[in-house]
């Protein structure tokens, strides 16, 4: 019968790229992705995480995730700490434990791993030889407030240009002679970007809204300025290992750009990543001829892949080289012929374009700068050039909706319909259109960041009516999500340090929600159902990204207007702050 460290060693004979080091005199970092493997080696910066501290000979670093159905029962067997994948070593004997986050919904994960590796929850109930547990990742830089009962450290910013800063800080540190607060107190002083919880005290008002958030120390800023690689140089940031058993299977993944100059004012990665960066037509050309000394697989990677500079003539020249490729999401507006045709030379049959919704109105709310137009004449690009299925994503929920943008949803889509019919005609068979149609989540650091979530059941409503409308429609399926997760997720974004609380009981009582939220002291329908006052403090409103506060004020004011705002003019432009 297998065992754990079996499985574990199977599944690194499957890799190419893996890093192994001698343990000697090294940082032993554990890197910890709170999902299954396969999710997390098909995240990008987790795999630029890895490269980076391995690249720095002062440090050892593994992976760890948390593990699947059959995983766990072999490690309950076994009556076993979670192990790492490198060396098989408990994850209770490295120096650091570094989770690395992305997306709200894998928070409650963290506590799991926690508890599997015999490492106490809170903070505060950890021993002087418990490791560190660090964390970082665009989800704490947008709010890392309801995890703050359970990190010790948070790293906030863009990995390359903070990591290296930070383990400089702690090779340096005297562990023999310093406390585990003292430690994390000198890295909070000495390395800016750096967050420690414990350092800050919050205090309330009577009606539950932040009085004060300030550090315990006067050697600490009152802000904490998250780290930004700016100019954005040096070799572009690429999958290190790849394995057949990553959602991306033996895909290479590269990033080809960082933020997005569109600005629409409900994503997240559009402020906290500014200014956008893309990579020249040269740079990139260059770095690919190093990826295709043989055939390969590449994952080109960007908010719109479809707007990086000379995107065609890269993308033929992977083709040329004997390579594959996909692209992730592209945008209606600027998508070319010839990239178009290089797709169908591709083995990428599916194009994935993000209309939001329906309604021109509401785009403008969003300040999506897309007609419906526009994305009748992609479809029509795309269908006639070759046969390729369509992913389209919609979101509902979102501040100002009406119903009559919901039905605006279903015009489109049988518009699209029409046209994927019209222009296949004469083929033996039709792409297929797959809508996913995701419930808005209001987002920190976006002027979307004082609405509040639209209500479970109102969403539900508006899921039976898209189903019952579009179910009799060929060739169209779709997938929703499920409101009451949406409903925890927004709780999580917007939440402050007392959801930690609600997350430490969910945790105790296995997941259920539910029942956290009918024995909870604080009513989760404060965090998620609440409009926040243009002029209060914010959880997440220590956090120094650049922006100015009066910007994000100036574009939610613009949203209730249905006004457009321009998009980044970097180095021109000064009106978010950033480029100042």
């Amino acid at each position: 019968m297998a065992n754990i460290t079996t499985l574990l060693r199977k599944r690194l004979s499957e890799e190419r790229g893996t890093v192994t080091k001698d343990w000697g005199g090294k940082i032993s970092i554990v890197l910890i992705y709170p999902n299954y493997y396969q999710v997390g080696m098909s995240n990008l910066g987790f795999q630029v995480v890895y490269g980076i501290l391995n690249d720095n000979p002062a440090i050892v670093s593994e992976r760890a995730f948390l593990p699947d159905q059959e995983e766990l029962s072999l490690y309950e067997r076994a009556d076993q700490a979670l192990l790492s994948l490198e060396s098989q070593t408990p994850l209770r004997a490295f120096d650091l434990l570094a989770f690395s986050l992305s997306f709200e919904n894998d928070y409650p994960n963290i506590l799991t791993i926690l508890e599997l590796s015999k490492i106490p929850l809170l903070s505060e109930e950890r021993e002087e030889d418990t490791p560190l547990v660090l964390a970082g990742g665009v989800a704490t830089f947008m709010n890392p407030e309801p995890l703050a009962d359970f990190i010790d450290c948070f790293i906030l910013g863009e990995g390359e240009a903070i990591l290296s800063r930070f383990f400089k800080a702690y090779e340096d540190l005297d562990l023999s002679t310093v406390t585990r607060q003292q430690a994390l107190r000198i890295l909070a002083e000495k390395v800016e970007g750096v967050y420690c919880p414990s350092l800050h005290e919050v205090a309330y008002n009577a009606y539950g809204t932040i009085k004060s958030f300030m550090p315990l120390t006067s050697n600490l800023p009152s802000a904490v300025k998250a780290a930004r690689q700016v100019p954005f140089d040096g070799p572009l940031c690429q999958s290190r290992i790849t394995t057949p058993s990553a959602e991306f299977a033996d895909t290479h993944l590269v990033e080809l750009s960082r933020g997005c100059g569109y600005a629409c004012r409900f994503c997240a990665a559009g402020y906290v990543y500014r200014p956008p960066r893309i990579k020249t037509e040269e740079e990139l050309v260059e770095s690919f001829e190093n990826l295709l000394t043989e055939p390969t697989r590449v994952g080109l990677m960007a908010p719109s892949v479809s707007d990086v500079p000379g995107i065609e003539n890269l993308t033929g020249h992977i083709l040329d080289k004997g390579g594959d490729f996909s692209l992730s999401s592209l945008r209606a507006n600027s998508l070319t012929a010839g990239l178009v045709e290089n797709l169908k030379r591709s083995t990428q049959k599916t194009l994935t374009i993000a209309p939001e919704t329906g309604s021109e109105r509401l785009r403008r709310v969003m300040n999506k700068k897309l007609t419906n137009k526009e994305i009748t004449d992609a479809i029509v690009l795309v269908t006639r050039t070759g046969f390729f299925h369509l992913k389209l994503y919609f979101m509902i929920g979102l501040p100002t909706e009406r119903q009559e943008d919901i039905k605006t949803i279903v015009t489109l889509v049988k518009k699209i319909r029409h046209h994927l019919i019209k222009e296949s005609k004469g083929r033996k068979r039709i792409g297929r259109i797959r809508l996913s149609i995701s419930c808005f989540v209001p987002k920190p650091f976006t002027p979307f960041q004082w609405f509040p979530m639209d209500d479970v059941d109102s969403l539900k409503e508006k899921q039976r009516f898209l189903k019952g409308a579009l179910s009799r429609e060929g060739g169209i399926g779709i997938t929703f999500d499920v409101p009451k997760w949406a409903y925890v997720q927004t709780l999580l974004s917007l939440g402050d340090r007392r959801v930690g609380h609600m997350l430490l009981t969910a945790h105790r009582n296995g997941g259920n929600w539910k029942q956290t939220f009918r024995s909870s002291e604080f009513n989760p329908d404060f965090f998620v159902y609440r409009p926040k006052d243009l002029n209060e403090t914010l959880p997440w409103d220590f956090i120094d990204h650049g922006i100015k506060k009066s910007f994000l004020q100036e574009e939610y004011t613009l949203a209730l207007e249905g006004k457009e705002s321009p998009s980044c003019d970097v180095g021109t432009c000064t009106r978010c702050g950033v480029c100042s």
